[in-house]
């Protein structure tokens, strides 16, 4: 079992979506954050659970799909490094 680690532009990244949805709802901010962190709790048994990021194409390179977001990582030995939360439709 690895060590999920949060790369600091994956933090800064969930803290822009937050103060964006909080202007409309602070509750679905927080809930959002959670969801977001409970969505990547399994990667500390299965790091490779995730599908490759197809514009990498490499298979330490991966992503979970959490609604409209991609919660991308790296795998690196048996540690995890989510490196970005994106919005999907962005031109990434």
């Amino acid at each position: 079992m690895g060590k999920v680690i949060w790369a600091p532009s994956a933090l800064d990244d969930i803290d822009a979506i937050a103060k964006y949805i909080a202007r409309d709802s602070v509750y679905r901010a927080s809930l959002f954050v959670s969801r977001i962190i409970e969505a990547t709790d399994r990667l500390r048994e299965f790091p490779m659970s995730g599908r490759v990021i197809p514009e990498i194409g490499e298979q330490s390179c991966r992503e979970i799909l959490y609604v409209s977001y991609r919660i991308m990582y790296r795998v690196e030995g048996n540690n995890v490094w989510i490196t970005g939360v994106v919005h999907g439709a962005r031109d990434w």
